[in-house]
């Protein structure tokens, strides 16, 4: 075949920088945005906060009023730089092509990000004192026990060989036996090993170092006084007769121990006292803040949303630095400048497009879910990404960058924009139901059931088909483990 040269035309859809930009804005949650407008101050000299430009004309303000001459002067060369700023202005492009980058036009002062939106490995002002500022773990909260405890060099090894055993809810995960194997030490006897281990059973939190959670919940006992009411009865219930109690057997237990349900509820509430997950005590992981987007609030029967002007510092460009800007000088400084004022320009104009578009998705979805704001869980209607699409002329992919990590404050509580969405379920009567508004119901009709006889999903289906919502057992049972309620087996209480 011989080689030739074609020519063909053709039509694709392709993203401006700035585009890219306002997109990759959109989906940043507010404490992303704020690190993000950080590292723009810091890179842009041309973008300053309205509080910085404040403080600074309130000081050039003082200063000018000591010299009535040179304050007219400063106002006609203010004037005077305002005007070429302008000038200046109109010769910026408002548009880069489709097929080019933000290097590939300025000499960008923002820093670079990986396809993540996180920074790339070679940027500098890592913040490294918030990358070591970590949570105290179980397994450190033991570690630092067992370095004020004295141990020989052998028990010691043993020691820490448990520690790095026990999970983080405090159980220990694997055998003494086998513990003592992988220390492969031929001199080393199991009951050294038991040894240690019943000496990290007193370490603090109570119960950590368990085998399973009858041992857990005995040596929980151990550590109460031994004035506690119902001490003993408590130990030989749970020593003898645990597998009764696992059953919920209260017929076998007063028989066994010898109590009336008055007693038997005694020491059911003192078990019920203790933690059965006792590593969960130390804390495991940072504390996760949640700053709100947007404020609901009724006002004069209506609802209304307002922005969270706190959440973000607001920007402005810097007249100062953009006085310095001089018409047709193509110096390497004055082309500086010149990226810089458009870069500034184009991240304010992003920032706004955020807001524009997170105030409306927001207010559409208090008109949607005004019954939910009016009577609570109960009255959510079914609602998809496509809705909000459809109701706003926006595309659904718009709208899921604009509910993920974003939240919002009402008089109910703090809620993420995904928490108004959820999948619909037919009624009898021909309607729909949302499925957050059954997990309401749900858990509303558990918390009235009575506690010797619990509902089952089963039940639960048969109550919910009488108020005309047509659900099967199988999704009661989904519905009701998404809100971590145990099977009515397991809520049946002895007293």
């Amino acid at each position: 075949m011989k080689q030739a040269l074609q020519l063909r035309l053709g039509q694709h859809l392709s993203m401006t920088p700035q585009l890219q930009q306002a997109i990759r804005l959109l989906q940043l949650s507010t404490l992303e945005l704020r690190e993000e407008i950080q590292q723009a101050l810091e890179s842009n000299l041309m973008l300053e906060t309205e509080e910085e430009g404040a403080l600074r004309n309130g000081a050039e303000d003082d200063k000018s009023r000591n010299s009535d001459n040179n304050t007219e002067a400063a106002v006609t060369d203010t004037r005077q730089g305002e005007h070429e700023i302008n000038a200046e202005s109109e010769k910026l492009p408002d548009e880069l092509p489709v097929d080019s980058s933000w290097e590939d036009v300025y000499d960008t002062a923002m820093p670079s990000y990986s396809s993540g939106g996180a920074p790339s490995d070679d940027q500098e002002g890592v913040d490294y004192l918030a990358m070591n500022s970590a949570a105290p773990t179980l397994h450190d909260h033991l570690m630092w026990q067992l370095n004020l405890t004295p141990f020989g060099d052998t028990d010691r090894a043993v020691a820490e060989t448990l520690i790095e055993a026990i999970d983080e809810d405090g159980y220990l995960t694997q055998s003494p036996a086998d513990i003592l194997a992988a220390l492969g030490d031929d001199e080393l006897e199991l009951a050294e090993v038991e040894a240690v281990l019943h000496r990290i059973q007193h370490f603090d939190p109570a119960g950590t170092g368990a085998r399973d959670l009858q041992e857990c919940l005995l040596l929980q006992l151990r550590q109460l006084p031994p004035e506690t009411p119902w001490l003993e009865r408590t130990r030989r219930l749970l020593t003898d007769h645990f597998t009764l109690l696992s059953k919920q057997d209260t017929a076998q237990l007063k028989r066994r121990l010898r109590l009336n349900d008055e007693q038997l509820a005694e020491v059911t509430r003192l078990i019920r006292s203790l933690n059965p997950r006792p590593g969960g005590a130390v804390a495991d992981s940072k504390t996760q803040y949640v700053a709100p987007d947007v404020f609901v609030s009724k006002t004069n029967g209506s609802w209304r949303v307002e922005l969270n002007t706190e959440a973000t510092p607001k920007l402005r460009i810097n007249p100062d630095y953009a006085q310095l800007i001089r018409r047709a000088d193509k110096s390497e400084g004055n082309q500086c400048l010149r990226d810089h004022m458009q870069e500034a320009r184009w991240f304010i104009k992003s920032l706004v497009s955020r807001n524009e578009t997170l105030l409306r998705v927001a207010s559409k979805i208090v008109e949607f879910q005004r019954g939910f704001f009016e009577y609570g869980e109960e009255a959510m209607k079914p609602l998809v990404l496509r809705d909000i699409a459809e109701a706003l002329e926006m595309h659904e992919s718009t709208i899921s960058r604009v509910t993920s990590q974003k939240y919002m404050r009402t008089p109910r509580g703090t809620f993420e924009f995904k928490y108004f969405f959820s999948s619909h379920v037919s009624t009898a009567g021909g309607g729909e139901c949302s499925a957050t508004a059954i997990r309401a119901l749900i858990k509303k009709l558990v918390a009235a059931e009575s506690p010797n006889k619990p509902l089952s999903d089963s039940k639960i289906a048969n109550l919910l088909d009488e108020q005309g919502i047509q659900v099967a057992r199988r999704t009661v049972a989904k519905y009701r483990e998404a809100l971590a309620i145990p099977p009515s087996n397991e809520r049946k209480r002895l007293a």
